[in-house]
């Protein structure tokens, strides 16, 4: 589930790949960037923030520039040797590959590749609340502005990367279990909004720098969520059936017992 943690970790491997090399050669296998060339543009950085991923390029002569992508529900970018075979997905999904003398990086069903001045980062990055893995982390203002919607669920004020950047349906479940939160409260109605998105920071960081998500402390197949992904399994906190429902464009799942409907509620489930 490519969240906050997993697009820090796919930034970290294109770093290590790329990072202080010169490209040797490019292949955008999107219409606005089919004859790019990025050839002789050395790779600065590699850097994340919220789900957007930003490769930084510079080259003397030139304004910096910055390739940056969104992985979405399926988006991944594999590294390989310059003659390792590349087994990462089917050819017909590569969207980007970047060479350099020493690597290949390559870019699979990738979303909003887009190439722009790096300068003009914030003008499309400006948006999104604070990440819960940068620098500019602030629990305070993530519940000020996820605040500013009262009537909003709380499930869809942390999916709404306006408010904080990196929760995805996964954190999203998690963080409202272990809060006792039934996931269409109101904003209103919940009472410690810094407390909530401090937990849900807290679950992200947590899995910085491995692939394996985890919630619960075990990173046994199987035993890595609460109820993420855990439809009519047993609770591992009172042993009611976890339930699953569509929540406007996704699906979530939450305990019953454990995070109880509020009493007079007209939220329809």
């Amino acid at each position: 589930m490519p969240e906050g943690d997993t697009v820090w970790n796919t930034a970290r491997v294109l770093e290590r790949a790329l990072t202080g090399d010169v490209l040797t050669a490019s292949d955008f296998r999107v219409p606005q960037l089919a004859t790019t060339d990025l050839s002789g543009w050395t790779v600065a950085e590699s850097a994340s923030r919220g789900k957007h991923l930003l490769l930084r390029l510079t080259r003397d002569g030139h304004k910096p520039l910055t390739l940056h992508s969104h992985l979405r529900m399926e988006g991944a970018w594999r590294a390989y040797a310059p003659k390792e075979r590349w087994t990462g997905r089917p050819a017909h999904l590569i969207r980007v590959v970047l060479r350099t003398e020493r690597s290949v990086a390559v870019g699979y069903h990738l979303h909003e590749v887009a190439l722009h001045p790096t300068a003009e980062e914030e003008r499309h990055l400006g948006h999104l609340g604070p990440d819960l893995l940068g620098a500019d982390w602030d629990a305070a203002e993530a519940a000020r502005r996820i605040g500013e919607n009262p009537a909003l669920s709380i499930a869809d004020a942390l999916l709404d990367q306006r408010n904080l950047a990196g929760v995805g349906n996964l954190y999203k479940a998690e963080t409202l279990f272990l809060r006792g939160l039934w996931p269409w409260t109101p904003v209103s109605e919940v009472t410690d909004l810094p407390g909530t998105v401090a937990l849900a920071q807290k679950l992200v960081a947590s899995n910085r720098g491995r692939w394996t998500q985890t919630t619960t402390g075990s990173l046994r197949r199987g035993e890595t969520s609460y109820v993420y992904g855990r439809r009519a399994q047993p609770c591992r906190r009172c042993g009611t059936a976890i339930q699953k429902a569509d929540q406007g464009e996704r699906i979530t799942y939450w305990c019953p017992r454990c995070q109880p409907r509020p009493a007079g509620s007209s939220t329809d489930v």
